[in-house]
């Protein structure tokens, strides 16, 4: 796929653009697009260096974006947004901006809204995410750390493309034990009939929509296993979609090759297990995954590697610049 300008980098299965993406998605075909993969700039208290817009400005803001993504998207494709919850100003109450924002996204075009379906919520629990607001957790001692963002993710048809077994994760010690030893048929407390099909083995577990997954640590591989194995008790009593993954990282090579080159690292980079998760379940190979705001563009790395086609754009020359820079040494394969 070809944009009517010149990307800024380009490799064997994508190409990264520098530029507002209300721009480049206008150069974008209708129904081209797998999937789009992204995390847009939060509607955060505390501003950040790349941009925030306000809560109470968001969903109109996003309305212009989200009017491009349904019309590229293939009618089997997905829209998957991570997207962090905020704070009022000034108080210990929670922001309702991206349950606006995925109600918006939802409600039907005659009544205003974008059309689009909610084929499930995902949850991304962070566990090194800083005690924030400070006054409300750690001071006044009024709430909790908050460590979860969530992800949605819509559909422009009630049945998308996606497979669960190509994020099966490996069976807990307890059901490889259960698989070896059988297990008797019965009805559970809750009501549920476990029928003998329990015992079966089909290659690995149905994850939880919670994404568990270890980012920067060094010799981790894209396509390996990061899901951290449960116990069968915990398979059926936890919470049922939350990526856990950290991305803190301070020694990946990302981080490695900013040092090297002199240049500031983005300072909210996807974990490497959400886009991984995503582009596995809602994707196959030759697919094209777009990421609208690409930051240090780790949405590309993982589907370069996943050998899936990609699409970047970022409006940050500092960002694309330094992915430009890191790419640049690397044969074929994104490495930032």
């Amino acid at each position: 796929m070809r944009l009517n300008c010149n990307p800024y980098y380009e490799t064997k299965f994508g190409a990264a653009y520098l530029g507002n993406s209300l721009e480049l998605m206008a150069d974008i075909l209708d129904e081209s697009i797998d999937l789009i993969c992204t995390s847009p700039p939060f509607a955060l208290v505390r501003k950040k260096e790349y941009g925030n817009v306000d809560a109470d400005e968001y969903v109109e803001w996003f309305k212009d974006y989200a009017a491009h993504f349904y019309r590229i998207l293939k009618p089997t494709g997905s829209l998957v947004i991570d997207i962090g919850g905020s704070w009022i100003k000034g108080m210990p109450v929670r922001s309702l901006y991206h349950f606006e924002l995925v109600v918006a996204l939802c409600k039907a075009k005659e009544k205003g809204g974008l059309g689009f379906y909610l084929a499930q919520e995902l949850y991304w629990y962070n566990p090194a995410k800083l005690p924030t607001p400070a006054e409300w957790v750690t001071v006044r001692r009024e709430r909790v750390k908050d460590s979860v963002n969530t992800i949605w993710w819509l559909s422009k048809e009630p049945h998308p493309k996606a497979n669960n077994r190509r994020v099966l994760k490996p069976y807990s010690d307890a059901m490889k034990n259960l698989l070896k030893n059988g297990y008797k048929p019965k009805i559970r407390p809750s009501g549920h009939d476990i029928s003998d099909k329990f015992g079966k083995d089909r290659g690995g577990a149905i994850p939880p929509n919670i994404i568990d997954g270890r980012c920067g640590i060094e010799k981790e591989e894209i396509g390996q296993q990061t899901l951290i194995q449960e116990t069968l008790f915990e398979d059926l009593v936890q919470p049922v979609n939350v990526i856990s993954a950290s991305n803190t990282a301070s020694n990946d090579y990302y981080q490695k090759r900013c040092k090297q080159e002199g240049f500031k690292p983005h300072p909210a980079r996807f974990p490497q297990a959400l886009p991984e998760f995503v582009i596995n379940l809602c994707t196959e190979p030759g697919d094209i995954v777009l990421e609208p705001f690409a930051g240090s563009n780790m949405t590309g790395r993982v589907a370069e590697t996943l050998q899936r086609r990609w699409l970047a754009f970022e409006i940050a020359d500092v960002d694309i610049s330094t992915c430009r820079s890191l790419a640049s040494s690397e044969v074929m394969v994104i490495r930032y």
